[in-house]
């Protein structure tokens, strides 16, 4: 195991070296930063209260009076008013006794901060009166004097209160700023796994098309071709025999190349164009022509969106196989027709075939076209003909604004 493994594998040399008294200060929890603040606090107020300021030295009680009144600030954080109601009574009875007067001016302006930075500027407005108006009654009776030492003061007490809240709206800002990246975050999450979702569909619509279509004409012809093998031995017709092999090789050829084409976008998902070419109303005649039955093929229609011929050819393709699938005649005939109207392309799909499916579970063929039509805003209609025997599949796509009307309107 080299150095780097095991550093990062051994869970108890990481909660060791955690716990050695290197820590730094941001690491420790907040009553313990708390505690040490007020530690140092009070050390500062120890030797400002024998150094500068004015008022008397502190004696046995002035100490208990200033040491005590830093011992709240270790919970300044859970209960800052109950903690700034506590440290008043005990500064004014400091001031009152007349002791050092400058000692215990940071804790009470740390005490200041901290219900400002945890209060609405509401509350931090009506603790600031308060504070203010308890100073001016403590300092009314030294004249003029205690009037300029309380506009120093309350200078000191606003500047604190406004640095409060000033802090506290830059942490609501930075929290909010933080939310929101996370919300966007999780937004680019969903939206991955929705375009993800979408691309597994269409996928899946894919190769039940190609897969299905492609497997059903293999059916068809190789019940051709064992047809033609039993029919007659001695007179056999190696003519139709290998013209049936040759169709399923073509079949097999034609399935491979759409499937590679299918598939080329989980290998290169990042190229522009993974997909490749999409299927369009130009290979309806190819498809017609092999669909392993009769098909009557009429196509009116030109320079319809590449996404609704997609949409049509696919619909096209399934509803031959399930004709070929389901008809149950020999001689069946399909007539596929697809023109354009005022509404859309109409796609119709008709045989005369039995129209029942075989007995087993149900396929996906039809929640397929009814997929594909939705995705370019169509629908489908499929069940049996009216007025005759067989099946129909009838379809609305809607074109939108056609490839060349913008070019045309450009120009």
């Amino acid at each position: 195991m080299n150095p780097v493994q095991a550093t990062v594998t051994n869970p108890v040399q990481a909660t060791t070296a955690a716990s050695r008294p290197g820590r730094t200060l941001a690491s420790l929890d907040p009553l313990r930063q708390d505690a040490l603040l007020a530690a140092g606090l009070a050390a500062l107020a120890s030797g400002i209260a024998v150094t500068v300021g004015s008022g008397r030295h502190p004696d046995a009680l002035g100490w208990a009076l200033l040491l005590g009144l830093h011992v709240p600030l270790v919970w300044r954080r859970r209960a800052p008013l109950t903690v700034l109601a506590v440290m008043i009574a005990l500064i004014a009875t400091y001031h009152q006794l007349d002791y050092n007067h400058s000692a215990p001016t940071a804790a009470s302006m740390v005490v200041l901060y901290t219900v400002a930075v945890t209060h609405g500027p509401r509350r931090t407005a009506l603790v600031g009166a308060a504070v203010v108006t308890l100073m001016l009654l403590l300092k009314i009776r030294h004249g003029m004097a205690g009037v300029q030492v309380s506009f120093q003061i309350t200078g000191w007490i606003v500047s604190m209160l406004v640095l409060g809240g000033y802090i506290r709206v830059h942490r609501e800002n930075a929290a909010a700023a933080v939310e929101r990246a996370e919300r966007a975050e999780r937004t680019r999450e969903e939206e991955a796994r929705r375009r993800v979702a979408e691309e597994r569909l269409r996928i899946a619509r894919d190769l039940h098309d190609l897969l299905a279509h492609s497997i059903t004409l293999i059916g068809v012809q190789t019940s051709v071709a064992a047809h033609v093998l039993a029919a007659d031995p001695e007179r056999l017709d190696r003519t139709a025999v290998a013209q049936a092999l040759d169709d399923i090789a073509e079949t097999c050829r034609t399935a491979r190349g759409e499937l590679r084409t299918t598939l080329e976008v989980l290998r290169a998902p990042g190229t522009p164009d993974a997909r490749g070419p999409l299927p369009g109303l130009a290979g309806l005649a190819e498809l017609a022509k092999s669909a392993g039955a009769e098909a009557e093929l009429t196509v009116r229609a030109d320079a319809v969106p590449p996404a609704v011929g997609a949409a049509a050819y696919r619909i096209v393709q399934e509803a031959l196989t399930n004709a070929v699938r389901h008809g149950g005649r020999a001689d069946l005939t399909v007539r596929v027709a697809v023109h354009e109207e005022e509404d859309g392309l109409r796609v119709r799909v008709t045989d005369d075939g039995v129209g029942a499916p075989d007995a087993g579970p149900p396929g996906f063929g039809l929640v397929g076209m009814r997929e594909r039509a939705r995705s370019v805003g169509g629908t489908v209609e499929a069940g049996p003909r009216a007025g005759g025997p067989g099946f129909e599949v009838s379809a609305v796509l809607p074109l939108g604004e056609k490839p060349g009307e913008r070019v045309g309107a450009e120009g």
